[in-house]
């Protein structure tokens, strides 16, 4: 249930963060610095993490969006299943980035990437609410498979010794 909860408040808060972001820039200009070292921005992602796949074309919407819901319908499966509250609070995350990014690639064709983190010249790529929770879940995702693999070897262990 904390999983699906999750997804549903990453989608709301991705979308909503989208919808002012993309306003307040259309408004005024489509770069506010904020900070030296961070701005919003306007920017259009017709790829993937990191604008891969950009170059798909008109197919690439229909393209990508099909892959992220597969991988949705993947995550949901192992959502339903997963016991530990940990790993479906990640699963919901990634869930809800995925799903966030498709409603985009939907509605405009492309996703609206918006945060830009910056070093002097150097700019990390654009990204969004929805990438931002999709890395949080695939990290705790890692944390968790490596702690109950941590677990389960400290288990076999000691039931190893016992013998």
């Amino acid at each position: 249930m904390i999983g699906i909860i999750a997804a549903i408040l990453v989608v709301v808060f991705d979308q909503i963060s989208k919808a002012v972001t993309f306003g307040y820039l259309s408004e005024t200009k489509p770069v506010m610095e904020v900070t030296g070292f961070f701005n919003l921005v306007m920017a259009w992602n017709t790829g993937v993490s990191f604008s891969m796949f950009n170059n798909l074309g008109g197919y690439g919407v229909y393209i990508l969006s099909g892959f992220s819901l597969i991988v949705v319908a993947v995550l949901c499966y192992w959502l339903m299943r997963e016991e530990s509250r940990l790993m479906q609070l990640a699963l919901g995350f990634v869930i809800g980035g995925a799903i966030g990014n498709v409603i985009d690639r939907i509605r405009m064709g492309a996703v609206f990437d918006f945060l830009d983190v910056h070093v002097n010249d150097y700019h990390w790529p654009a990204f969004n609410v929805a990438d931002s929770f999709i890395c949080i879940g695939a990290g705790l995702i890692i944390f968790g498979s490596v702690c109950t693999s941590h677990s389960r070897f400290k288990k076999s262990s000691k039931l190893k010794e016992k013998e």
